[in-house]
């Protein structure tokens, strides 16, 4: 697995755009689903209240996928995607190898049922569950609760350390909870807890 980093260019895009994103890509790159093995990354996108958020000329489209696929997702390059009525503009791709910190964080991991509506206890307890399942023994500490998609996803954000390196690994590979390809889940290294709770 890696990071494929694509430069992009536009002037805005909705706050909530995870899932038009998505289908946006899924457009151009019809094998991706979540059995896809691929992860997309979160916009970075301006801060504020509105309901449109500026992009910033460093902001990437960036891909978690399997080597096998590089090629396949060649195509993005030269593509314009329309999110949610807005144009993105997708340039040259950039590969980056994913690096196994011992320190972890994801924005926005996915929760169900209870912990999704705010039970950080039930939410810590499926993450727990969850890596047992990988074979990872990590220190789970978790962020403030948040929402997306206007509320149709509750979940938080959450940091993994004390990771040795293949487990580090194996959490950039495989992600928790669900939703990949709204960009849930999607672990990348950190060297401190100071991350956790901060707004999505």
């Amino acid at each position: 697995m890696l990071d494929l980093a694509f430069a992009v260019q536009g002037d805005v895009l909705p706050r909530v755009h995870r899932a038009a994103l998505a289908a946006a890509l899924q457009q151009v790159l019809p094998w991706l689903d979540e059995a896809s093995g691929v992860a997309i990354h979160r916009l970075n996108v301006a801060t504020g209240g509105g309901p449109l958020a500026l992009l910033s000329g460093r902001t990437r489209l960036t891909l978690r996928l399997p080597r096998s696929r590089i090629v396949d997702a060649a195509p993005l390059a030269g593509r314009t995607l329309d999110v949610a009525g807005h144009a993105l503009r997708v340039g040259a791709a950039q590969p980056r190898e994913l690096l196994p910190f011992g320190t972890l964080f994801a924005h926005f991991v996915a929760a169900d049922g209870e912990a999704g509506a705010g039970d950080e206890a039930a939410f810590l307890e499926a993450v727990e569950r969850e890596l047992d399942g990988l074979g990872v023994s990590a220190r789970a500490v978790c962020g403030r609760h948040q929402t997306l998609e206007g509320g149709r996803l509750g979940g938080y954000g959450l940091m993994l350390d004390r990771l040795d390196r293949g487990d580090s690994r194996r959490m950039l590979e495989h992600g928790l909870g669900a939703h990949r390809l709204w960009g849930c889940g999607v672990f990348v290294p950190h060297k401190s807890a100071a991350a956790v709770g901060l707004p999505d």
